[in-house]
């Protein structure tokens, strides 16, 4: 294998596949394989993927869902701040 300064961890496809779709590649396989807090025990880099949608913590052996290839998604996010809103108007009355 070549330098890889540019391709970073696309590299392994090589020239196949077109640079656009590499790119995009690149941008998901960093995110989903980076250093990810833990929801639970807010250690970074214990997160691993099992399969779709399923992560997993190593320090706390915390089981949780998500996205595909994110450890949470922009409408999971969305619906847990309202969910926190919503319990804590509950929790004034």
């Amino acid at each position: 294998m070549g330098k890889t300064r540019k391709v970073g961890i696309t590299g392994k496809y090589g020239a196949r596949y077109g640079s656009t779709l590499r790119k995009r590649t690149r941008i998901i396989l960093e995110r989903m394989k980076g250093d990810v807090k833990c929801p639970k025990c807010i250690t970074k880099g214990t997160v691993k993927r099992i399969s779709t949608g399923i992560w997993h913590c190593k320090k706390c052996g915390a089981k949780f869902t998500g996205g595909a290839y994110y450890i949470e998604t922009p409408r999971g996010s969305e619906s847990f701040r309202i969910a926190k809103r919503k319990q804590k108007e509950v929790l004034e009355e």
